[in-house]
């Protein structure tokens, strides 16, 4: 079997620690044993962009908001599918991320970064949503294994009821927040319709295949 290598390491809040690894040509980011990410499966993390694209309908010059990019799979899918006046405002908390997406992972990275539609924000995606009333048709979520921070404690305020007011003051009327997550939650389901959103949970695979394991994405959506 390749053995795995380690290619750089990031603090993260609350002081644990990101590594990036490769394995041939597969990619991981592992947080103490927990592997967050992996090259080799990115069908949920694609599928968050293009579903909530689709439930969206064809609007032009659309303004998304996403909050984390990870390996970059949301935001390639999201900018394959919007059209040339659309903006993406990219929040990421990390420097390192972006490091290695410029350095290791440049190829997958295939120009996502660069392109002029992409406005990059280094900061906390909560401090963005607080920022953005009424500015965004889509905030897309996918910053820890589900809401319940498990990457930093301070993820924790993105999905209390004070966080999801702040995410539905910051959409605009018709607006969806996506979220990923490793897997259900009933308890945020109800905090969410409690919010005051039309909610949609909907399993997704975590392969391009329809393989691997079984990932959710909340679909919560500003009522008009």
């Amino acid at each position: 079997m390749t053995p795995r290598e380690l290619m750089g390491t990031a603090a993260v809040p609350g002081g644990q620690e990101l590594r990036l690894y490769r394995r041939g040509g597969d990619f991981m980011i592992v947080l103490d044993r927990n592997e967050l990410m992996s090259s080799r499966m990115s069908g949920s993390e694609k599928a968050l962009a293009l579903m909530t694209l689709e439930r969206l309908g064809k609007r032009a010059g659309l303004h998304m908001l996403i909050g984390g990019y990870g390996m970059g799979f949301t935001l390639r899918a999201a900018l394959a599918e919007m059209d040339a006046k659309a903006q993406i405002t990219l929040a990421e908390l990390v420097p390192e991320i972006i490091e290695w997406a410029r350095g290791p992972m440049v190829d997958l990275a295939a120009g996502c970064l660069d392109d002029p539609r992409v406005r990059l924000v280094m900061d906390d995606v909560a401090h963005v949503i607080a920022a953005g009333h009424g500015s965004y048709d889509a905030i897309l979520l996918d910053v820890d294994n589900g809401p319940d921070g498990l990457t930093a404690d301070a993820n924790d305020r993105l999905y209390t009821n004070a966080g999801l007011s702040s995410a539905m003051r910051a959409l605009k009327p018709g607006g969806i927040l996506a979220i990923w997550s490793a897997g259900s939650d009933a308890a945020f389901t109800r905090r969410l319709q409690n919010a005051g959103f039309a909610v949609e949970e909907v399993a997704v695979k975590a392969r391009d295949n329809g393989k691997g394991p079984r990932h959710v994405i909340w679909f919560a959506t500003r009522r008009r």
